[in-house]
């Protein structure tokens, strides 16, 4: 049995990569962190995956705490057989979006705790995944390693600096890890996702902003759906990508080459 451990699967890339995913035969892993209101939508999203005919388990709690990623570890292992995980992604879009130096004063000016915050879950924290994935045996050669960034590692948006920096650095992890697990079977890849209207999009100021510029530049007039971006690591999957490693693949519909 195949299996894909999803890092921020209740929602945007994570949930479309699942359904994808689901859809080739993978079993789901997925690991979310969301309030109580949310359940009826993640059970609704759990029982569309089972429709697919593969096991799902979903376990809601913080990826990047050592304590809770070790808990989820126990629990993988407890359901999925030595060597089975095929596919890791990491897509966890948790932050502070706050200026370096705010106009109204210190206050309201992001903090070293905000900042280290973001960098260790949106960065580091897959470093410590993939050296827990790997080293329990549970991926081994074959293996699909994925991390979700942005062109926000490239560019300042307004109160996007801390994201930004957690963006460049997950991309330095990912030619680092891509490298060092290469004698493993087990390639690594960053996917740049084009503009995409999700829930952590419309936390960024002047999101519709962005989201107008980005359908501009894009030739094909619309603006890079979930779906596309899953659909793209489905296809990456494939024993036939092994020689695609250490990359950051942009998905994006032409968005950037347009200017």
């Amino acid at each position: 049995m195949r299996w894909a451990v999803i890092l921020g699967a209740s929602s945007g890339f994570g949930a479309a990569t699942a359904r994808a995913l689901a859809a080739e035969g993978y079993g789901i892993f997925g690991v979310h962190l969301d309030r109580r209101g949310a359940q009826p939508a993640i059970d609704a999203l759990v029982a569309e995956l089972r429709a697919f005919g593969v096991p799902v388990a979903f376990h809601n709690g913080n990826a990047a705490r050592d304590d809770t990623r070790a808990t989820i570890i126990e629990q993988i292992q407890a359901t999925v057989g030595a060597g089975e995980v095929a596919v890791l992604l990491h897509s966890l879009a948790f932050g502070t979006l706050r200026p370096y130096l705010a106009p109204e004063g210190r206050d309201a000016s992001i903090a070293r705790s905000h900042l280290e915050m973001t960098v260790d879950v949106m960065g580091h924290s897959l470093v410590y995944w993939a050296q827990d994935i790997v080293s329990c045996g549970l991926m081994v050669n074959g293996g699909r390693i994925f991390a979700m960034t942005s062109s926000g590692s490239l560019v300042a948006w307004p109160s996007y600096g801390a994201v930004s920096a957690a963006k460049a650095a997950l991309e330095a992890h990912v030619r680092q890890l891509a490298l060092e697990l290469a004698p493993h079977g087990i390639t690594v890849n960053g996917i740049m996702a084009g503009v995409t209207r999700t829930a952590a999009l419309e936390k960024i100021p002047g999101a519709d902003q962005i989201a107008r510029k980005a359908l501009e530049r894009n030739p094909h007039g619309r603006l890079t759906q979930p779906e596309d971006v899953a659909h793209a690591i489905v296809a990456l999957c494939s024993p036939r990508t092994a020689w695609i490693t250490g990359n950051l693949i942009r998905v994006d519909g032409g968005e950037t080459i347009a200017g």
